[in-house]
């Protein structure tokens, strides 16, 4: 006799495997719905699979690993291009309202040794990564300050624990899936797997949503630390530049690029700054090009 294919429930009553299902269901969607705390800067609550303690720890022993797999950290010390995407990390954090988020000690900002994937990220707690080869399409630090903040924007947003709470419920529900639909001949299994596959797409880029919160953040940011936010927009351009003709950038994967996305930050500059972009913020440094540091290592 096959687990919960017992008895009277053979004919089309709930089956035990039914029941067991619709429990685990309900304890995922419960589990989601408690697990709730209000975002110390934004004052929003948010379903979040993990605290801010655990957020810090996973970012750090996650830091190393990654980047290995992506060339390995640029020593600051010893290249000036490394140098400057700390310098100007820092610069924001210090200088905008990030340096009242709970995350203002843990941040750290890391030039990933990888001359191929156009890439930025930041893992739960504040540890933030560029690649060489992004950096090296970049004009100046106001531009690189499009990048780090809006990846700082995520970090405070906590982006990364709202999309491990919505993984954990997908986990959870795809579990109820197998079980409910398994039986003798192990299709079962295979509903599971397909559930946790769907699963795993769902998670795999931000939200619409959660782009355009880190794209607000980025731009107050960099303002408030004094640079031209008119830079965030050719960091889309040359993002979406880089796109065409081959291989999409890595950032795009995870960074969906949507037309709609540069339209709303010139929105957003448009209505903060009717009158023009004040001649008071500067695009800072020459990252690439004539006026670039030339004692950077090959």
């Amino acid at each position: 006799m096959s687990y919960g294919d017992a008895g009277p429930s053979q004919g089309g009553g709930l089956k035990l495997r039914h029941i067991v299902a619709l429990v685990i269901a309900l304890i995922a969607i419960a589990m989601y719905a408690l697990r709730t705390e209000v975002n110390p800067v934004t004052g929003e609550r948010q379903h979040v699979g993990m605290s801010i303690d655990q957020e810090k720890a996973l970012g750090l022993e996650a830091a190393p690993q990654m980047a290995r797999q992506m060339g390995g950290a640029i020593d600051p010390e010893s290249d000036p291009r490394a140098r400057l995407v700390s310098e100007v990390g820092r610069k924001i954090v210090e200088q905008s309202d990030a340096k009242n988020s709970p995350y203002v000690g843990n941040f750290h900002f890391c030039l990933l040794d990888d001359p191929e994937t156009i890439n930025a990220f930041a893992l739960p707690g504040g540890q933030v990564f560029i690649t060489r080869a992004l950096f090296d399409k970049l004009d100046d630090e106001a531009e690189l300050a499009g990048v780090l903040g809006h990846e700082i924007g995520h970090v405070i947003a906590r982006h990364s624990a709202q999309q491990m709470a919505k993984g954990q419920l997908g986990q959870m529900l795809a579990l109820a899936v197998g079980v409910g639909a398994s039986d003798e001949r192990g299709r079962g299994r295979s509903a599971q797997m397909a559930a946790i596959m769907a699963n795993q797409m769902l998670q795999l880029h931000y939200s619409r949503s959660d782009e355009s919160q880190a794209d607000g953040f980025g731009l107050r940011y960099m303002a408030e630390a004094g640079y031209d936010p008119s830079a965030m927009l050719d960091v889309m351009r040359i993002l979406k530049e880089s796109s065409k003709g081959g291989r999409q950038p890595e950032f795009l994967a995870t960074h969906p690029l949507p037309e709609t996305r540069l339209r709303e930050i010139k929105e957003v500059l448009d209505t903060t700054y009717p009158d023009g972009i004040p001649a008071s913020f500067t695009r800072g440094r020459t990252v690439n090009g004539p006026g670039a540091d030339r004692d950077r290592p090959e």
